[in-house]
């Protein structure tokens, strides 16, 4: 893996960015909350690691994979709670709330979306 600034994946991640904070600031529950934010997320992380890394979109989709998980994770052992950030609202919306099978789900189907698309359309890989 080598640092590589990617522009396509760098737009791509200020606009998830930009989708996914104004989602949490206007919608405060249901579906696209919930499970879109969700999928969008481990997008998010998927094109932040392509925007800098270069190195098969695999490789970066297990790690964007792996990433969302932990954060999920965090969650289930209530890691704001251990570092005392319950109050503080970005932490929460950061690392979450509460643990969620559907939202490992929604993850996963987000990673899984995004790596399609990329060695599809945009790599033009074939692995």
């Amino acid at each position: 893996m080598t640092l590589k600034f990617n522009p396509l994946f760098t737009v791509l991640t200020v606009i998830l960015l930009i989708t996914e904070i104004a989602i949490a600031y206007f919608l405060k529950d249901g579906f696209v909350r919930y499970t879109v934010g969700d999928v969008l997320a481990s997008i998010l992380v998927y094109c932040a690691i392509r925007s800098c890394c270069s190195t098969k979109a695999v490789r970066v989709a297990l790690t964007a994979l792996i990433i969302s998980f932990t954060v999920e994770f965090a969650q289930l052992f209530n890691l704001l709670d251990l570092l005392n950030l319950r109050a503080n609202k970005i932490a929460s919306i950061i690392l979450g709330s509460h643990f969620s099978i559907e939202d490992l789900i929604a993850y996963a189907l987000g990673i899984i979306t995004i790596y399609f698309i990329d060695i599809t359309y945009i790599s033009n890989e074939n692995h």
